[in-house]
């Protein structure tokens, strides 16, 4: 009886996780364009970031639409810590406002993805 209402409890849980969300829209770069508001751009880094995360002007970078032929660039500004795995063509997260064309994120929320979320599973045959 306890192990069945644990996994109801835990069930209605995923439930309203998937439902509710954390509130914030999911877009990619070539979605963002008219977006107001606070949204997660998921894209991926293309060429070099310049500036610096810790200083007044943020540091600079594009993203594009991750696994895409889309040509649809969005410049980032970021301040705020940057996880070790950033670099050119890594896949990331970042939370923020599109503000006269350049997604200024805020501070602290950019997350690195692992490349192989987004690679097909692997067989079990050998």
């Amino acid at each position: 009886m306890i192990a069945l209402s644990v996994a109801s409890a835990l069930a209605i849980f995923v439930v309203y996780t998937a439902v509710a969300g954390n509130g914030v829209a999911n877009l990619r770069p070539s979605t963002v364009a008219g977006h107001t508001g606070t949204v997660s751009l998921v894209g991926k880094v293309v060429g070099k970031a310049h500036g610096n995360s810790y200083q007044r002007g943020g540091m600079r970078f594009l993203l594009k639409d991750v696994q895409s032929r889309n040509a649809t660039r969005v410049p980032v500004v970021y301040r705020g810590s940057v996880p070790d795995q950033f670099k050119s063509g890594v896949d990331l997260v970042v939370v923020g406002a599109l503000r006269s064309g350049v997604f200024v994120a805020k501070p602290g929320s950019m997350i690195t993805k692992c490349p192989d979320h987004y690679a097909p599973a692997k067989s079990s045959k050998t």
